[in-house]
């Protein structure tokens, strides 16, 4: 009997809410000294509005993944409405003395930001064929990447004068997306329903994962790996101004580095899943942003920044989705959990590294140093991963 055919609406809902939520969280990040002038208010307090996402994530990553793994449909649905209900929140800073709104619409937006990451993988487990869900989890993992562009590309067209209408477009962009993914979720049923049980997502869920030798090693990968990424994106414009390069050159090239990203992780982790190649990717990824460091405190310059960020968003970015597409293999039915330990690695290392690294802000070569230096620590955790991931499989089949 053949199988039910594979269902794109839903992912592609998916990759439109969980790139309005990314774009609401990081818009305001490359306009902090002009957004804090035009709702008069300090830096600091502009910082809050992108500084609230990984710290809601921390805190709600586990209740957000125990309900998606009981109702994937209901709560991604919801998850997407609330982000939308943030932004419309946040349009209350269209008056200059609105901040409170602004940030009030940000918590909100914050909050739907676990329910959304956490299904990427559970999403396509149920509306994608076997042989379609590594492409799956690269577009849906690719729509979130694409918020970062959005993000910066809007922030970039418009700046700081026009908070207003950067609250309008985020507005805009979230309502679209919660419609476009809430009707497919109730257009469809799942093709592939969960077999038995629901995973019930709690600490002992969280636990035997972290047992998992595979997981422990992908979850360690991910928390440098991640961090890494964040940090670059938070510190390189301050990190690469005594080399010449001023602020409108680093915020390109962080677009482009996160533009190769977005195709990158649309593209890449299929194929490696084809040829069984995901330890590769991830050493390759690994090896080639360590060397990007190393480039940038030794020779920092508008050349050097050019060729390493592009490279670090190409080869690094990828693996994410590469990981995503291992542990849903890897997990089955606790899919949603597995999405869940690894974003909120993800998210701890983002909030480790980037402070780690931010010690060092007024000595570039010392702070591009360290984050090669934390990165290398992935390649015991590699290497352990050689004989584990041979386990799980080129192309399907969870490992026992």
């Amino acid at each position: 009997m053949e199988s039910p055919r594979s269902r794109w609406l839903p992912i592609a809902g998916f990759a439109l809410a969980s790139s309005a939520n990314q774009m609401a969280w990081l818009i305001f990040a490359p306009l902090t000294t002009g957004a804090a002038a035009h709702f008069r208010v300090s830096d600091s307090q502009v910082g809050l509005l992108s500084e609230v996402f990984p710290l809601m994530y921390v805190l709600l990553a586990l209740p957000a993944a125990r309900l998606v793994g009981r109702s994937l449909r209901f709560w991604l649905g919801a998850g997407a409405v609330l982000n939308a209900l943030g932004t419309v929140l946040r349009l209350g800073g269209l008056n200059r003395s609105g901040f409170a709104w602004v940030l009030l619409g940000q918590i909100v937006v914050a909050a739907s930001q676990p329910l959304l990451l956490n299904a990427v993988t559970a999403l396509a487990r149920h509306y994608l064929r076997p042989e379609d869900r590594p492409a799956g989890i690269a577009v849906g993992s690719a729509g979130t990447f694409l918020g970062f562009v959005l993000a910066f590309v809007a922030a970039a067209s418009f700046g700081a004068t026009r908070s207003g209408l950067l609250l309008i477009i985020g507005a805009v962009y979230s309502g679209v997306g919660a419609v476009v993914l809430v009707l497919a979720l109730a257009r469809w049923s799942f093709p592939y329903p969960l077999e038995g049980t629901t995973v019930a997502v709690g600490w002992g869920e969280m636990r035997r994962l972290w047992s998992d030798p595979v997981m422990r090693g992908l979850v360690s990968f991910v928390f440098v790996g991640f961090g890494v990424f964040v940090s670059l994106t938070t510190w390189a414009q301050p990190l690469l101004q005594p080399a010449g390069v001023d602020a409108r050159q680093s915020d390109t090239l962080l677009t482009f580095m996160v533009l190769g990203g977005v195709a990158s992780s649309a593209l890449v982790p299929p194929w490696v899943a084809r040829r069984g190649w995901q330890l590769p990717a991830l050493l390759v990824g690994g090896v080639v942003t360590i060397a990007a460091c190393s480039v940038l405190a030794w020779v920092p310059g508008l050349m050097s920044a050019t060729v390493s960020l592009c490279l670090v968003g190409v080869l690094l970015l990828p693996c994410l989705p590469v990981m995503l597409e291992v542990a849903e293999r890897r997990c089955g039915e606790g899919s949603a959990a597995a999405a869940g330990l690894l974003w909120l690695a993800g998210q701890a290392g983002g909030i480790v590294v980037a402070v780690l690294s931010g010690f060092a802000e007024g000595t570039p070569w010392l702070a591009f140093a360290t984050l090669a230096a934390v990165l290398a620590l992935a390649a015991p955790m590699a290497r352990r991963l050689r004989g584990q991931l041979s386990a799980v499989g080129a192309a399907g089949g969870e490992a026992p």
